[in-house]
């Protein structure tokens, strides 16, 4: 049987001891019209449905030199290159005259990080249209997690959590929850983990990686395991989405090309994307090496 993750085994070994002491009430003592055969068995099937959303296998993790795994299990939503155009304005910018309100996502300033890269703060992407490519361009990879994939989110490369933070609509406590395979979901709760290449793996020491855990319209409850300042192991984990949701995985476009297809490319090969293992699937690989 599979690992379970961190929080699985006491509702997995709760339900399953209950439905079998409940079938053993309706054969030793009395079934009461089967109704405690009926509970007993619903029981069962709860705690393999919940062994299953709470599953945790072990994975073989890439040894090339390098390379970037994927951080979720899932279909591959788009592949796109972007630039950033925003960010989040710092407490001091609160009054600027570049600033913009917008009465879901917050408030943004429309000046641009001077280190795009870094991934300091959460910032505002758009597509980069053909011929404008540029320097600082990221390619992001979204994948979505239906409710029946592994939900156990990995790290995608040897590096040191530099910045992980929990962010909601403007002014929500909870939510919005739109359904996670839509693209205006990104602005859903989420939490975002930037990750800084220590320089094992075939990384250079200091190249950040930005992956934003969404929740979606079932999954609400993102549960971070690692915080800033710890070091991972390329494919180790690091937290995990309850039910349906979403990881979108953003790294410099000037240092990786993706290796995995969209549903949005139109390949026939690919109708939903093509499909990704966390930890075990290779996301993108050196530019230097196409």
């Amino acid at each position: 049987m599979s690992l379970l993750a961190p929080g699985g085994k006491t509702p997995v070994y709760t339900t399953a001891l209950m439905g079998i002491a409940t079938l053993y009430v309706a054969v030793f003592v009395h079934p009461l019209g089967h109704l405690v055969t009926l509970v007993g068995v619903s029981l069962l099937m709860l705690s393999a449905f919940l062994a299953n959303f709470f599953r945790d296998p072990d994975r073989v993790i890439p040894s090339d030199a390098g390379v970037l795994v994927a951080s979720a299990d899932g279909h591959v939503m788009f592949v796109v290159r972007e630039r950033a155009i925003g960010r989040r304005p710092s407490k001091a910018e609160m009054e600027s005259d570049d600033l913009e309100s917008d009465e879901h996502t917050g408030d943004w300033l429309a000046k641009v990080l001077d280190e795009p890269m870094s991934f300091a703060t959460e910032q505002l992407w758009e597509r980069v249209p053909a011929g404008e490519e540029g320097a600082d361009d990221v390619w992001r990879i979204a994948v979505f997690m239906s409710p029946l994939d592994v939900h156990v989110n990995r790290a995608p490369l040897a590096s040191t959590i530099t910045h992980m933070e929990h962010r909601t609509g403007k002014g929500r406590r909870r939510g919005p929850f739109l359904p996670a395979f839509g693209k205006e979901s990104e602005f859903n709760e989420r939490v975002r983990t930037v990750f800084c290449a220590t320089g094992q793996g075939g990384h250079e020491a200091g190249i950040a990686i930005e992956v934003t855990q969404i929740s979606g319209a079932l999954a609400r409850t993102i549960v971070p395991w690692s915080q800033s300042g710890m070091e991972l192991r390329r494919g180790q984990r690091y937290g995990m989405i309850r039910l349906g949701s979403r990881v979108d995985t953003r790294a410099p476009a000037g240092r990786f090309t993706p290796m995995v297809v969209g549903a949005e490319s139109g390949d026939e090969n690919f109708p939903k994307g093509e499909y990704v293992y966390a930890g075990k699937t290779i996301l993108f690989k050196p530019l230097d090496e196409q």
